[in-house]
C-alpha cells in the first residue's frame, strides 16, 4: 500500500498550530470547571487547532479534536509583561482503537495579543471582577484571600497580577507541535525549540519557517532499524536513532530524569502496581513529567504491554474517568495549590496514587512484595552509581508519618537491612578526600556536596584502601557478592575507572554531546536489569505454554474456553519467595495477551517484542549452561546483557547512517517581515502538496528505507479477516477500553463508554467466579466440563483478592460522592445506619410484655430481637430440642446451641469490632471474605442493593448497580460460589479475636454427671488454646481467643476428683461464633480410672459440620454411633465385624489417602490429623489389623487392650537386644527396636492420665511419622508375644498380611509427615 511506504518514509505526520482563534473571540472553557472566583487572568479559556499540515494522511488520520485538547489540556492562559512567561516543552499520545499510538511534541509559549477586541474583553472582565468583590465589601487588597479560601492555585496567587489595558501589554499561549508515528522526543524537542528561538530573535531567520516545516514533513525520512539519522534544524543539526531488530524497543524520555522524581524503592513498588494491573493515577504540576513517569513505566513492562486505558495526560474535560471501574494509568494535572486530601477520588481500594512533584507513591494494600526486591534495589543502584546519578535524598521528598488509612511509600530511598545510611556515610567520606576523584563532580553527580555535610570523617588516605579495610563496605560488598553483583571488591575500584576511559574516547568522534550519550547508555542500563529480572524469572516459560492441536481459526473461536498456560506447574517450579507476586501477575491481562502472541507465533509472524524477549532467554541459558549441559539458575543473578547494547548506541551517536535533504527555498514565493515574539500565519499553499525533493537519490532511499511497521502490522492485525480480527482482539484483551474517545462529551457517546463499563465489569464477574469454582471443584470441574485439572495450583487468596478487587471497582462505578477510601465498605456502613434508623422508628412499645401463647411471626422477631432471638424461641416452643431440657438417664440439662445471625447489619458489626483491621478497605476485605466463607455473600449483597433509595442517592443513573439486569446476573454468579466451601477469612485473619462456644455432649444412658474438675484445651491448624477449666456440672463454655483457624482436635479430661469422677462422654461441639463454623467432636468413652482403659483425657479428632445443616438437626444428627468413637473407635467388647480382606481394603484406602493428600496443593490438603487419627483413618485401620484374631476378649474378659501386648512385645525386644542373638541382627533391625522399646518407655512415663487406647495411637502416629512402622511389623509378629495372644488365623501371624502391609505403609515414606503438635502434647519425641 502506498499509505504503508509513506508512513515509514516520514519522520514527521503532521505539524500543528494551536491558539487563541480571534474570529471567535475569548471564550471560556466550559470543560475546565466553574473558575469564576478566579481572577481573569487565572481562568481558562478556549483554545482551538488554528491550522495543521498537511490536512491528512491515509495512515494516520488527523483527529483535531484530540490533537488541540492534549497540545492545549488547560486551554488559553493569559499573561502580562510582569508575569513569568517562559515556554515550556510537554508530549503526549493518542492511542487508537487497534492499540497503536501516535505521539505528539508540543512548545507552548507566549505572544503578544495585538487584536483590540481581546484586550478589551479581559479589561472588562478585570473590571467586572473587582466590582462583584466591591459590592460584597471585599477590599481589593483581599481578593487573594478571598481566591485562597475557594481553593484557587496558590502559587499564582503571588505571581499573576492584574491587568489593566491602559498599562499593560496582554500575552496568550500558543502552541506549536509535531505528529509523528515513533516516539522521538529528544529530535522533535530540539526541532520545535529552534524554531521558537528564531521567532523570538531579533534577526530574521536563515530561511522562513515553512522551509524549515516543509522539510521535516516531506524530505526528513523515519530512521531505519538500527540506524542513526541526522536533519538540519533552524540553528543546528538534529540526531535521533533507531534501536536494531534485537535491542529494546524505542525510548526517548530521560531515566535519569524519572530517578530524580522517584526514587529507586518508590519506582519498584510503581513497577509492581503495573505489573499487577492496578489503577495508577499520576499527579503533577507538570505535563511533561505526567509523560515522562507514564511512558517510562510503560517502557520497563517490556516483554509485556499494558493492556487497559492509558492516559498519561487526562484533559480537565475527562475528569469523569476517573471512576472508570478498570484498570488504567492516567495523569491528572495539579493546579498548585491542591491537596491529595481535596482529590475526591471514586475508588482508592486498589489505587496507586503518584504524587510525583512531592516524591510521593502511595500503594494498595496488601500489595505483594517484586521477588528479590532488596537484591533488585541494591542492583539498580549500582547502575546509578556507575552513571554518577544523584537521587537528591537531602530535599524535601514528604518525610512524615502516613496516616493509619495511607500505605505510601515516601520520598525515601531504599533501606536494604540498614545499610544505605552507612553508604551515605561512606559516599561522604570519599567526597571530601581529595584523592577520591582527579575532577571534583559537577552537579548531579553522584556525592552532591550537601550529602557530604552529612557527616564528617576525620582522615580517609585513599579510595582504594577505604574499600578494602572499611568493615562497613566489607559486609556491603559481601551481600553482593552473595547476590551475584560483583565477584570481588577490585569490581567496585576498577568499574568507573574503565567506564570513564571508554567514554572519553568515544566523546571526540561523536556527533551528540557527552550528555547525550550517557543519556542514551544509561536509559539503555536501566532498562536491560529491568528486562533481565523477566529474563531470569520466565526463562522457562515456554515448557509450561499449552499448545493448541487445531487451526488459527478454530484457536480463535474457543479462545475464551481455553487455558493456554499450565500455571499451576509454572508456580510449583517458583520459590516460595516469588509465588505471592507470580500468582496475581499470571493472572493479568498482559501476561495472557503475551501468550496468546507467543501461540499466535505459529501461524504467523513472531510479535518482535516476543523475539526480542526469547532472544535474550536463549543467551542467558547459553551463558549459564555448565559443560554437563546442565543450565544453572541461581535464585537472583545480576544482569549480564547491561554492557552488550552499549556500543550499538555509542556507533550510531558516532557514525550518522543517513543525513537528509537540508532545509531550502522552496518555489512559493513567501514575503513576510519579521516580527520578534510572532508566530507567523504559514503559507498553506507551500506546506499543503509536498515538493519535489532537490536530491537525486531519493528514489533510491525511499525504496531503500521501506520498512514493515509494526504498529501498522497490529493494525492489520497479522492480515487476519476483519471479522476474525476484531473478535481477536477483543477476546485478547477482554474487551477493555483502551483509551477514551477524547472531547465527545455527548449524551450518545457518554451513554455507551459507561456501558462498555458495565458489561466489562459483569462479564469480568462471570469469569472470575467459573474460576474460583473451578479452581476449588478441581477434577470435579473437569468431569463436568469446565478445564483441565492443571488449574487447580493456582492460589486460592489471589482469586479471592481479585474478587474483592472487582467487588471495590463495581461500587466505585458512577458514585455521586465519595465518602472514605473504600466505596463498598462506605455502602455498607451507610446501610447499617439507615437499617438502625428504622428499626428505631418502627419498633414496638417494649414495655408490653409478650405472652408466649401471642401468635408473632419469628422473622419479625429476628428482626426486633436479634441476637436473643432463641430466648423466646425456648418460651414459645418448650418441646424443642433447644429448649434445655434434661436428657433421659442423665443429670445435667442439654446444652443450647442458637443460631448465629445471619442478617447483613450483624456481620457488619462483626468485622467493625476486629481490632487488627485499621483502614475502611481492609474492613471491606475482611467483611466480602466473612460472607464468602460463610456462604451469605450473595444474599447480603441482594439485600443491600434492594434498598433502591439508598442506591439511588449514592449512584448515578449509569452506575453499574443501577443496572437492575446486568445486577440481577452479577449476584447469579455469585450464588455459584456457595457450591464450594471457603475458609479465605479464617486463614486469612490470623490474629484476630474470636469468640468460641463449647457444648458438651455426656452419654443419655448413664448418670454422667462428674464430680472431678473437668478441662478441655481446642487446637486448630493455626494454634491452641491451653488447658481451658471447664465449671463443674456445666455443659457449655464460652470463651474468646486468638484465631486458631480450622479446627482439629480437642484434648478434653479431668483430675479425677469426688466421689464420682468417672465421666461418660458422648461428644463436642466446638462453634467459631464469627465465621459459624460448627466442629463436631465425637468421643463415646469413659473418662476415670477404673473404667474402660482408665483414660483420665482423650485426643478427639474433629471434622466441620457442613454450614448448610440447621440447629436443630445438628443436635438431633450429633449422636455418636459406635462405629465414630474416639481415639480408637471400636470397643474391646464388640463382636469383629470386618473380615481380613475388608481389613486390608480399609489401610489400602487409608494409605492413598494420606499420598494424594502430599499430592495436592498446600492449601487444598486439609487435615493430615484427620486422615490418621479420624474415622477410617490409617490408626483405626492399624487397630482393626491388631484387633483381628486378637485372644484378649476370649481369654481375658476385656480386660487386656492392644497396649497391653505392645508393652510384653517391647519387654521381649528389650530381653534380646541383650542376649547374643539379638547382637546378630542387622543393625537396622536393632535401631527399629531401640526406637520402639524407647517410644513405648516415653509415652508411660510422659502422663499417666492418658489411657491405652490413646497410647497406642499416639505411638502409631511417631511410628509413621519415623517410617519405621514397615520395620516394626515383621519383628512384631515373629515373636512369641504374638504367638501367644493371637489365633492362628490372625493377621499378625499371616506372613502375607505381613508382607502387605510392609508394602503398602512403604509407600509413606516419601513424604514428610509432620504431626500435630497437640498430638503429642507433653511428649518429648
Amino acid at each position: 500500500m502506498s499509505g504503508t511506504v509513506q508512513a515509514q518514509t516520514r519522520f514527521a505526520d503532521y505539524f500543528v498550530v494551536c491558539g487563541l482563534d480571534i474570529s471567535s473571540g475569548l471564550e471560556p472553557d466550559q470543560l475546565s470547571g466553574d473558575h469564576l472566583h478566579y481572577r481573569p487572568l487565572q481562568r481558562c479559556y478556549k483554545s482551538k487547532v488554528l491550522s495543521h499540515y498537511p490536512q491528512n494522511v491515509d495512515w494516520n488520520r488527523f483527529d483535531k479534536d484530540a490533537v488541540g485538547m492534549l497540545c492545549m489540556p488547560k486551554g488559553l492562559s493569559f499573561r502580562t509583561e510582569k508575569d513569568n512567561r517562559e515556554p515550556k516543552f510537554h508530549s503526549f499520545l493518542i492511542t487508537r482503537e487497534d492499540g497503536s499510538r501516535t505521539y505528539g511534541s508540543a512548545l507552548t509559549f507566549y505572544e503578544e495579543v495585538h487584536c483590540k477586541q481581546i484586550c478589551l474583553a479581559m479589561q472588562s472582565l478585570q473590571t467586572m471582577y473587582q466590582a462583584e468583590f466591591s459590592n460584597r465589601g471585599i477590599n481589593v487588597t483581599r481578593i487573594n484571600e478571598f481566591a485562597a479560601e475557594h481553593d484557587a492555585p496558590r502559587p499564582t496567587f503571588s505571581t499573576i497580577s492584574n491587568y489593566d489595558m491602559n498599562k499593560d501589554c496582554l500575552y496568550v499561549t500558543k502552541c506549536i507541535c509535531v505528529i509523528t508515528q515513533q516516539q522521538f522526543v529528544r529530535a522533535s524537542r530540539k526541532f520545535l525549540t529552534q524554531l521558537y528561538d528564531a521567532v523570538a530573535a531579533n534577526e530574521n531567520p536563515p530561511l522562513p519557517m515553512e522551509s524549515y516545516i516543509h522539510n521535516v514533513l516531506y524530505e526528513v525520512p523515519l530512521p531505519p532499524v538500527g540506524r542513526s539519522m541526522r536533519f538540519n534544524g533552524v540553528r543546528s543539526p538534529v540526531l535521533c536513532q533507531r534501536p536494531g531488530t534485537l535491542e529494546l524497543p524505542l525510548c526517548d524520555f530521560s531515566f535519569r530524569e524519572l530517578f530524580t522524581l522517584l526514587d529507586v524503592e518508590n519506582l519498584v513498588q510503581l513497577f509492581t502496581c503495573a505489573l499487577l494491573e492496578n489503577q495508577i493515577l499520576l499527579f503533577s504540576t507538570d505535563y511533561q513529567r505526567l509523560m515522562l513517569v507514564a511512558e517510562c513505566l510503560s517502557t520497563l513492562l517490556f516483554p509485556f504491554t499494558w493492556q487497559h486505558v492509558y492516559v498519561p495526560i487526562l484533559p480537565a474535560s475527562m475528569l469523569h474517568f476517573l471512576d472508570a471501574p478498570v484498570p488504567y494509568v492516567m495523569g491528572l494535572h495539579s493546579s498548585g495549590g491542591q491537596d491529595r486530601s481535596q482529590l475526591n477520588l471514586p475508588n482508592e481500594a486498589s489505587l496507586c496514587f503518584v504524587d510525583i512533584d512531592n516524591h510521593i507513591v502511595e500503594v494498595p494494600e496488601e500489595l505483594p512484595q517484586f521477588p528479590y526486591k532488596s537484591e533488585f534495589i541494591l542492583e539498580i543502584s549500582q547502575v546509578l552509581d556507575r552513571f554518577k546519578v544523584s537521587v537528591d535524598r537531602d530535599q524535601d521528598l514528604g518525610f512524615h508519618e502516613p496516616d493509619s488509612n495511607s500505605n505510601s511509600r515516601q520520598g525515601s530511598s531504599y533501606d536494604l537491612y540498614g545499610l544505605q545510611e552507612s553508604l551515605n556515610v561512606i559516599n561522604a567520606s570519599m567526597q571530601k578526600d581529595d584523592s577520591y576523584d582527579n575532577e571534583s563532580p559537577k552537579s548531579g553527580s553522584a556525592v552532591s556536596s550537601r550529602r557530604g555535610s552529612q557527616t564528617s570523617l576525620s582522615t580517609v588516605p585513599n579510595k582504594s584502601e577505604f574499600l578494602r579495610n572499611n568493615e562497613i563496605v566489607s559486609k556491603v560488598a559481601a551481600i553482593a557478592k552473595r547476590t551475584g553483583v560483583i565477584k570481588s571488591i577490585s569490581d567496585v575500584e576498577e568499574a568507573p575507572k574503565k567506564a570513564d576511559n571508554e567514554k572519553d574516547s568515544v566523546y571526540k568522534y561523536s556527533k551528540l554531546s557527552r550528555e547525550d550519550i550517557d543519556e542514551l547508555t544509561f536509559n539503555s542500563a536501566v532498562r536491560e536489569v529491568f528486562c533481565y529480572r523477566f529474563v531470569q524469572m520466565f526463562r522457562n516459560y515456554e515448557s509450561f505454554v499449552i499448545q493448541p492441536n487445531q487451526e488459527m481459526e478454530a484457536w480463535i473461536n474457543a479462545r475464551e474456553q481455553m487455558q493456554n498456560f499450565d500455571k499451576a506447574a509454572f508456580l510449583s517450579d517458583q520459590p516460595d519467595a516469588a509465588i505471592p507476586f507470580l500468582s496475581p501477575f499470571i493472572e493479568s491481562q498482559m501476561f495472557a495477551t503475551f501468550i496468546d502472541w507467543k501461540i499466535m507465533g505459529n501461524w504467523e509472524e513472531m510479535d518482535n517484542n516476543l523475539r526480542v524477549f526469547e532472544a535474550r532467554i536463549d543467551n542467558y541459558k547459553t551463558k549459564n549452561t555448565d559443560p554437563t549441559g546442565s543450565v544453572k539458575t541461581p535464585n537472583y543473578e545480576h544482569a549480564i546483557s547491561v554492557n552488550d547494547y552499549e556500543h550499538l548506541i555509542i556507533r550510531r551517536a558516532t557514525t550518522v547512517d543517513h543525513i537528509a535533504v537540508s532545509p531550502h527555498l522552496l518555489s512559493t514565493n513567501i514575503k513576510r517581515k519579521h516580527e520578534p515574539g510572532v508566530f507567523p500565519e504559514l503559507n498553506a499553499e507551500a506546506l499543503v502538496k509536498p515538493v519535489t525533493s532537490h536530491s537525486p537519490s531519493r528514489a533510491k532511499s525511499k525504496a531503500q528505507w521501506r520498512r514493515k511497521d509494526r504498529q501498522h502490522q497490529h493494525a492489520e492485525h497479522l492480515q487476519l479477516k476483519q471479522d476474525q480480527r476484531e473478535k481477536y482482539i477483543q477476546e485478547a484483551r477482554g474487551k477493555s477500553i483502551r483509551a477514551p474517545q477524547l472531547l465527545d462529551m455527548s449524551p450518545g457517546v457518554m451513554a455507551q463508554t459507561n456501558w462498555k463499563f458495565v458489561e466489562g465489569l459483569l462479564k469480568e464477574c462471570r469469569v472470575k467466579t467459573k474460576r474460583m469454582l473451578v479452581e476449588k471443584m478441581g477434577q470435579e470441574a473437569v468431569e463436568l466440563g469446565h478445564g483441565e485439572v492443571k488449574l487447580t495450583g493456582v492460589e486460592e487468596n489471589t482469586l479471592i483478592a481479585s474478587l474483592c478487587d472487582l467487588l471495590e471497582r463495581i461500587w466505585s462505578h458512577g458514585l455521586q460522592m465519595k465518602q472514605g477510601k473504600s466505596a463498598f465498605w462506605s455502602h455498607l456502613l451507610a446501610y447499617k445506619e439507615m437499617k438502625a434508623r428504622k428499626d428505631s422508628t418502627s419498633s414496638p412499645n417494649f414495655l408490653v410484655p409478650i405472652k408466649p401463647s401471642t401468635n408473632i411471626p419469628l422473622d419479625w422477631l429476628r428482626g426486633v430481637f436479634k441476637f436473643k432471638l432463641f430466648y423466646f424461641v425456648k418460651d414459645l416452643n418448650p418441646d424443642s430440642p433447644q429448649s434445655g431440657h434434661r436428657r433421659r438417664g442423665s443429670g445435667l440439662p442439654d446444652p443450647v446451641l442458637p443460631p448465629v445471625p445471619t442478617d447483613l447489619a450483624s456481620d457488619i458489626v462483626k468485622v467493625e469490632s476486629m481490632t487488627d483491621v485499621k483502614t475502611d478497605v481492609g474492613y471491606a476485605r475482611a467483611w466480602i471474605r466473612l460472607a464468602l466463607e460463610r456462604k451469605l455473600l450473595c444474599k447480603h449483597l441482594k439485600e443491600l442493593l434492594s434498598d433502591y433509595e439508598l442506591c439511588r442517592s449514592r449512584y448515578k443513573r449509569y452506575a453499574f448497580l443501577r443496572s437492575d439486569d446486568e445486577k440481577e446476573q452479577f449476584l447469579y454468579y455469585l450464588l455459584s460460589l456457595n457450591a464450594v466451601d471457603y475458609h479465605c477469612f479464617t486463614n486469612s485473619f490470623i490474629s484476630t479475636k474470636i469468640t468460641y462456644k463449647v457444648l458438651v455432649f455426656v452419654s443419655k444412658k448413664f448418670n454422667s454427671a462428674t464430680s472431678a474438675n473437668p478441662w478441655i484445651s481446642i487446637a486448630g491448624e493455626l494454634g491452641d488454646t491451653g488447658i481451658i477449666q471447664i465449671p463443674k456440672s456445666a455443659v457449655e463454655l464460652t470463651f474468646e481467643h486468638r484465631n486458631l483457624g480450622v479446627l482439629t482436635t480437642v484434648r478434653i479430661g479431668h483430675d479425677n476428683s469426688g466421689m464420682s469422677p468417672k465421666w461418660m462422654l458422648d461428644y463436642i461441639l466446638v462453634r467459631n461464633e464469627l465465621t459459624a463454623h460448627t466442629y463436631k467432636f465425637p468421643c463415646g468413652r469413659w473418662l476415670g480410672k477404673g473404667v474402660d482403659d482408665g483414660s483420665l483425657e482423650r485426643l478427639l479428632v474433629g471434622e466441620v459440620i457442613p454450614s448448610t445443616t440447621d440447629t436443630e438437626d445438628i443436635l438431633n444428627a450429633c449422636r455418636t454411633p459406635p462405629n465414630q468413637r474416639s481415639p480408637v473407635q471400636v470397643r474391646r467388647h464388640s463382636p469383629m465385624k470386618n473380615t481380613g480382606p475388608q481389613v486390608q481394603e480399609m489401610i489400602t484406602d487409608a494409605v492413598n489417602h494420606i499420598v494424594k493428600y502430599f499430592y495436592k496443593p498446600e492449601k487444598e490438603r486439609g487435615s493430615l490429623t484427620l486422615l490418621l487419627c479420624g474415622d477410617k483413618g490409617l490408626v483405626q485401620c492399624l487397630d482393626q489389623v491388631f484387633q483381628y484374631g486378637f485372644k484378649s476378649s476370649r481369654l481375658f474378659r476385656n480386660n487386656f487392650f492392644i497396649w497391653d501386648f505392645i508393652e510384653k512385645v517391647s519387654t521381649y525386644f528389650d530381653s534380646v537386644d541383650h542376649d547374643d542373638e539379638g547382637r546378630r541382627s542387622p543393625p537396622d533391625q536393632r535401631q527399629a527396636r531401640r526406637m520402639f522399646c524407647g517410644y513405648v518407655k516415653k509415652i508411660n512415663n510422659s502422663s499417666q492420665n492418658i489411657g491405652k487406647d490413646g497410647k497406642f495411637q499416639l505411638l502409631m502416629c511417631l511410628g509413621v511419622r519415623d517410617h519405621v512402622l514397615q520395620v516394626w511389623f515383621p519383628q512384631i509378629a515373629a515373636t512369641p508375644v504374638t504367638v501367644s495372644m493371637y489365633e492362628e488365623w490372625a493377621m499378625m501371624r499371616d506372613r502375607s498380611s505381613i508382607t502387605f502391609l510392609v508394602q503398602i505403609i512403604n509407600a509413606l515414606r516419601e513424604f514428610n509427615i509432620m504431626l500435630e503438635a497437640s498430638l503429642t502434647k507433653g511428649l518429648e519425641v
